[in-house]
């Protein structure tokens, strides 16, 4: 399953987003409101939860600053990775997009698609903010 978020523009350079998202402690930022967990667990990875939903554990494995950060689930129950695509405008400004890649059975798929489609949307919301 591949679904993308919306592009959007951040006032920060390539370099000063691709910082922001490879810092693990900043996606709390980015969180929709109901979260109900938010915990740094070491350097490169968290574990978050919304409300009703299971708690996830994401971690860094891949940072390519300044147009690249890849987070990755921790468990293998569910195998997917968040990349954030950075390009550069200018130097104050920067177009990000959130893709997010997992392999899931036909009924998972059905069942998360619309939860993880609406948390791209938050999470891009929220770094245009920034």
């Amino acid at each position: 399953m591949n679904l993308e978020s919306n592009q959007v523009t951040v006032n920060k350079s390539a370099t000063e987003l691709a910082a922001f998202l490879s810092d693990v402690k900043n996606f709390e930022q980015l969180m929709p409101d109901n979260i109900s967990k938010f915990e740094v667990i070491r350097e490169n990875a968290f574990v978050f939860a919304l409300k009703g939903m299971p708690e996830i554990a994401l971690e860094i494995k891949e940072s390519l600053p300044p147009s690249k950060v890849v987070l990755g689930a921790i468990s293998d129950k569910l195998p997917f990775t968040l990349t954030a695509n950075i390009d550069e405008v200018n130097e104050q400004t920067s177009n990000a997009i959130l893709h997010f890649e997992g392999e899931f059975n036909a009924m998972m798929a059905m069942m998360i698609k619309g939860p993880i489609s609406k948390f791209l949307e938050t999470l891009s919301t929220n770094l245009a903010k920034l």
